[in-house]
């Protein structure tokens, strides 16, 4: 679309149709409400003490000990200094939440189609299957903020890259750079990974086609143009990735230095993530085909029949109060696919997946070959452990592929090139240039392919016996398996009613494209009409799983966690200390949104404090509680109520010991936790620290440590000792960015008992300071500082081009 008056206005207008479709669909925010987001939950229970620090004082920790008993807030919200994309990206997210993120999927395709010199409505028909895709839906629903923003610069980023291969260098690096800063700013690198491999795909077929059509020097032209562009864009988030690459190293994404696990057997030493852990979220073969029919495997955990329900009709007939068997109905485990769990499938729409196929008989083969090769890549990709072959390749090969989980995840790429390809298509069968005899062949061979593959998945229902490795446990846990064969049946009524229902859409849509060949209709009828069945598909099978019923007064979500008795009691005491709830374990912030807690809610935590509760505190080493300083740990009377039993024995938050014991690796330093009295020995690794030599000091019964303030980055000891000593402190060891002093003058901290810290300390009176003022961020803030700059004089001198050239030309 070339930039005109009319041009101008009729963006505008398509940009309020974006803003109104997202408020429509999540029309709750406009009473002031918000969406209740089970991950976004947990995010502020780990976020809580830095963000109430930063709302008190201004101050930007960057570091909390509310979590994980202690780590880096680089992934929770932390703020850098010059994050000039960020305050761009919180411009164009100007709508209520989760409506910014809609609105952003919508827009960034749009940007896409244009880019693709689609005309503007159907750019707008794209948007909207794009944007309306099931999957994306989902993920808001549940919180995974992070992951949507990140896809929702993806069409963008596609779209420059588009732009430099057309020749438009220029524009195509501004673009390119805009988009890869804001999708970098997003911070969630699996979903870039991912798109990259699409991107490789794309590189490929275009250098087939350069050598063919002997145009290497523009395609090389291009790559050099496109690299400096992403370099650019990444360099603008230059803190953040320092930060993360930082704490990354220290976390569970991180190389183990241990070479033994808990039952004393070798450990497979690797750099990534263990293969299940990686795996186990893998999409089933067949299960694939639940992106044509929404339920065919079940569809959810947790879905909703209600009175039409097999189950409901066995509950009333066993005399079960309506009330109570209707509740039971609304949460149905239909879901008997090959993953652990899911929300809702991923469905991408038949009439969209009808458009996928008219594309591959009529596009341009240079679109199809790179469009059609990520489909197909990341869907055997999502396959996981279900298709070992080639993701055993891919994670002991591909580099950082072994950082990730969930490959089922991969399926974006997919649910970007169909969209894509199907509007292609569409383009293609409204060009007078096309013959109407290709048309007609392409709609009948796409109408033959999705009908057939519908006829055959209801035909196939035969074949299946609708039972889930999960029926054995509901039954261990008190179903009956009466009740499970009523499931079963639920679970097969669902997959004849989608399978129905998808074939009808499939039907629709091809009477649509033969009226138009037929001439029956016009092309704005045509796509109106197929704009229709395009959202009455998606949006029907999105409002099953994320409706108004998901939101809730704002201020819930704003307070995810209500304090209960047992909160208050704890917060009556003004100490410093941790809690612990084993019940809770390593996988919950609750905890940590009221108190100092040794859990958390995080894909990648602090590997040696999961070290810890892999060797130690799933077996109830006690002793390690107590280095840890944990005062109340929460336990269950009879009548299964909790209550905050108190560690009377735990050592506080600094303490004098009476000697170290020196060890040679992390597997004996670990280990030697076991049986350990932490408050008269501390176990150091000499070889990491060998100038520790003195290892035994003199603690007479007047030696004291004092925590006289405490804030998150900021803790102020006074000690007192007779003799020299050696402190440990009950804080985690974290290598970069912790400075500490003793009476204004840098000392040298150590870690101690694998995950602590300690520090010689000279006789006397002494006032000990810990501070965190990470130098990554210094740099990184600076690298980002000079990045903005070069990338706002770029966009200037693209401004001045675009204004100047019409004027040359004009007076030529």
């Amino acid at each position: 679309m070339k930039l005109s008056a009319k041009a101008i206005f009729t963006n505008l207008i398509v940009i309020a149709l974006f803003i109104i479709t997202a408020l429509a669909y999540f029309n709750p925010v406009l009473q002031g409400k918000a969406i209740f987001q089970s991950d976004i939950a947990q995010y502020k229970g780990m976020a809580k003490e830095r963000n109430n620090f930063k709302a008190n004082t201004g101050i930007e920790s960057y570091w909390t000990n509310s979590a994980f008993g202690g780590m880096p807030t680089y992934q929770l919200g932390a703020n850098y200094p010059h994050d000039y994309v960020k305050k761009l990206d919180r411009l164009i997210r100007f709508l209520p939440r989760p409506a910014d993120y809609l609105f952003l999927y919508f827009i960034g395709f749009y940007i896409l189609m244009l880019c693709m010199k689609v005309e503007y409505r159907l750019a707008v028909l794209g948007a909207l299957a794009f944007g309306f895709s099931t999957y994306l839906i989902i993920i808001l629903g549940v919180g995974h903020n992070a992951k949507a923003h990140a896809l929702a610069y993806l069409p963008m980023v596609l779209g420059g890259i588009t732009l430099v291969f057309r020749k438009k260098y220029l524009l195509g690096f501004i673009l390119t750079a805009i988009a890869m800063a804001l999708e970098i700013s997003a911070n969630h690198y699996q979903m870039t990974y991912y798109f990259m491999l699409l991107v490789l795909i794309l590189g490929l077929v275009y250098l087939i086609y350069a050598i063919k059509d002997k145009q290497l020097k523009h395609f090389f032209t291009s790559v050099g143009i496109l690299i400096l562009a992403v370099i650019l864009g990444i360099a603008t988030n230059a803190t953040s990735l320092m930060a993360t690459k930082e704490y990354a190293d220290w976390s569970t994404r991180g190389k183990s230095e241990l070479t033994i696990n808990p039952d004393g057997s070798a450990k497979e030493i690797k750099d990534g993530l263990d293969r299940d852990y990686i795996t186990h979220y893998s999409y089933g073969i067949t299960e694939s085909l639940d992106l044509l029919v929404p339920r065919m495997f079940g569809g959810s955990n947790h879905e909703d029949l209600g009175k039409d329900s097999k189950a409901y009709e066995f509950l009333i007939g066993q005399g079960l109060p309506p009330t109570r068997a209707i509740e039971f109905s609304k949460d149905l485990p239909l879901y008997w696919g090959d993953q652990p769990g899911t929300s809702a499938p991923a469905y991408i729409g038949v009439v969209l997946f009808f458009l996928f196929l008219l594309g591959v008989f009529l596009v341009k083969r240079k679109f199809v070959l790179w469009l059609v090769g990520g489909t197909i890549l990341s869907l055997f990709l999502s396959w996981g452990k279900n298709f070992p072959t080639l993701t055993n390749f891919m994670i002991d090969y591909f580099p950082l592929y072994n950082k990730f989980r969930a490959v089922s995840s991969i399926q974006i790429v997919l649910e970007l090139c169909v969209p894509i390809l199907g509007i292609l298509g569409l383009r293609e069968l409204f060009k007078s240039s096309v013959k109407k005899k290709a048309k007609m062949n392409a709609l009948k061979l796409s109408g033959i392919i999705t009908g057939g593959i519908l006829v055959l998945i209801f035909v196939m229902k035969g074949f299946f016996d609708f039972e889930s490795f999960r029926d054995a446990s509901m039954v261990q846990r008190g179903f009956p398996e009466d009740l499970m064969a009523m499931i079963e049946r639920d679970r097969e009524a669902v997959y004849v009613s989608d399978t129905i229902r998808s074939l009808i859409y499939a039907l629709l849509t091809a009477g649509v494209l033969f009226l138009f060949l037929r001439e029956k209709l016009k092309k704005n009828a045509v796509v109106i009409a197929l704009g229709a069945l395009i959202l009455f598909d998606l949006v029907g099978v999105n409002l099953r799983y994320v409706n108004k019923d998901d939101f809730v007064r704002a201020r819930v979500v704003e307070r995810p966690f209500q304090a209960s008795d047992l909160d208050n009691a704890i917060r009556q005491d003004k100490e410093i200390f941790r809690v612990f709830d084993p019940q809770e374990g390593v996988n919950g912030a609750r905890t940590s949104y009221f108190h100092q807690s040794l859990g958390g809610y995080h894909a990648a935590k602090p590997g040696k404090l999961e070290d810890l509760f892999e060797y130690h505190l799933y077996d109830n080493n006690v002793e390690v509680l107590n280095m840890l300083n944990v005062k109340y740990i929460i336990q269950q009377d009879d009548e299964g109520r909790s209550f905050p039993a108190v560690n009377d024995d735990r050592n506080g938050n600094a303490w004098f010991v009476q000697k170290i014991e020196p060890v040679n690796n992390a597997d004996e330093e670990i280990q030697g936790l076991k049986g350990l009295n932490s408050k008269t020995t501390a176990i150091v690794n000499t070889r990491s620290y060998p100038r520790i030599t003195k290892l035994s000091y003199e603690v007479d019964s007047l030696a004291t440590t004092k925590l006289v303030d405490y804030r998150p980055n900021y803790l102020e000891y006074k000690t007192s000792n007779t003799n020299e000593g050696f402190v440990v402190f009950s804080e985690m060891h974290y290598p970069k960015g912790w400075i500490a002093t003793i009476d204004g003058r840098e000392a040298e901290h150590i870690k101690v008992n694998y995950v602590l810290r300690g520090m010689k300390v000279p006789a006397g009176e002494h006032t000990i300071v810990f501070q965190f003022n990470p130098e990554v961020v210094k740099i990184g803030s600076q690298v980002a500082l000079g990045s903005n700059i070069v990338l706002a004089l770029v966009i200037l001198i693209g401004l001045v081009f675009t204004v100047w050239k019409p004027k040359r030309k004009a007076k030529e």
